[in-house]
């Protein structure tokens, strides 16, 4: 058995990843460590108890020719696209259950990996998506898509799909990862755009051609969500919600964590809340926030697009005197200078100074009689 195939076989008599079959291949090699599952010894006892109903099945060769003609291909330890640095946060993990532990082999189809995960934040939320939430996952996507940060997600539907699209439409790149197995389309409403996302982005799964997405899976998927992004960030999530769960792997993995707030009357939002009062997430608003939370400190100014989006009124950019004197007049009828000094506490000099600068700014007239007000639809 060459290497290759005994990843694919390893990858098929091991539910997705296993504590203790990580440590044996890295000290063994993945050729041995299969002849050993095969002829069931040289293993520790947790190992020989999961790889007991699949040891005798290898259908590692079918496996490979199945999914390369489905344009999917096998990635493991040492092969060049393997998010090494991305999964060495697993290192520190404390191990309560199987599913704690990086990956044994992707299934990756689309870019290269090295490419499509050089800088990635994973936006989620829940399929029950309100259409606030949906909205905040484009915007959060489309940013950045713009500044060239892939955007990973479920694929699943509601806030997962909205930034898949999202970023598609901003000419970003985005990343699937699935519960399911190679060649499984789930939802299967989503084919087409997972076939679109394998053309700018990537699709990823650890289950070989034909497994069937299942709760358990998707528990387990939810944690290679949150290990292959720099950041994660909840943009709409119920009380107990898988989008929850990946929140609460981005914790375990010491990845940064963000959350949307929304208003209190939706339930979809509540576990946003709750992480964010816990301590457990940062309140975020913006694609910049988030950025924030993992690029080098000083890197990211997050108030840039808030000063855009919120650029100050003409009226608002007045000086103090200036604001004095335009206060003193009114739209309706004149108001000699004289007044006009004396409600503002100035020199009749500064007072004229004064008016005919917001003059210029088209902020006073002068006609027969005194100044007016010009009114502007700008609020202070």
């Amino acid at each position: 058995m060459d290497e290759i195939h005994a990843w694919a076989y390893l990858n098929r008599v091991i539910e997705a990843t296993h504590p203790q079959i990580v440590p044996l291949v890295e000290e063994f090699g993945a050729v041995e460590v299969a002849e050993r599952i095969k002829s069931r010894a040289g293993l520790p006892e947790g190992l020989l108890n999961t790889t007991q109903a699949r040891a005798e099945t290898d259908q590692s060769a079918r496996d490979l020719d199945d999914a390369a003609a489905m344009g999917w291909r096998l990635i493991y330890p040492g092969h060049p696209e393997w998010p090494v640095e991305l999964l060495s946060c697993f290192a520190t993990l404390e191990v309560r259950d199987r599913a704690d532990a990086p990956p044994l082999a992707l299934w990756v189809r689309g870019r290269d990996l090295r490419e499509v995960l050089g800088e990635a934040v994973a936006i989620v939320g829940t399929r029950m998506a309100s259409s606030y939430g949906t909205q905040v996952a484009a915007q959060f996507a489309r940013q950045f898509a713009s500044t060239g940060v892939s955007v990973i997600s479920g694929g699943a539907l509601g806030i997962d799909a909205a930034a898949h699209r999202a970023a598609l439409d901003a000419g970003g790149m985005t990343v699937v990862v699935g519960a399911g197995g190679v060649g499984v389309d789930y939802p299967r409403a989503h084919a087409e755009l997972f076939d679109q996302i394998a053309q700018r982005g990537a699709l990823i799964t650890e289950y070989p051609p034909g497994v069937r997405p299942a709760r358990h899976r998707f528990l387990t998927r939810n944690r290679l969500v949150a290990a292959l992004s720099q950041a994660t960030v909840i943009v709409e999530a119920g009380w107990r919600s898988g989008a929850r769960n990946t929140a609460h792997w981005a914790v375990r993995l010491n990845k940064p964590l963000g959350a949307v707030p929304g208003p209190v009357t939706l339930r979809t939002t509540s576990g946003c809340h709750d992480l964010i009062r816990s301590g457990e997430a940062v309140l975020v608003c913006s694609a910049d926030n988030v950025q924030s939370l993992h690029r080098t400190v000083g890197t990211v100014n997050e108030d840039a697009q808030l000063e855009l989006l919120w650029e100050k009124s003409v009226v608002q950019k007045l000086s103090r005197n200036g604001l004095a004197v335009y206060d003193s007049l009114n739209a309706a009828e004149p108001t000699p200078v004289g007044e006009v000094a004396a409600q503002a506490g100035f020199s009749v000099a500064l007072t004229t100074h004064l008016l005919l600068e917001l003059q210029t700014q088209e902020l006073t007239k002068r006609i027969a009689g005194g100044w007016l007000r010009q009114e502007t639809s700008e609020k202070l």
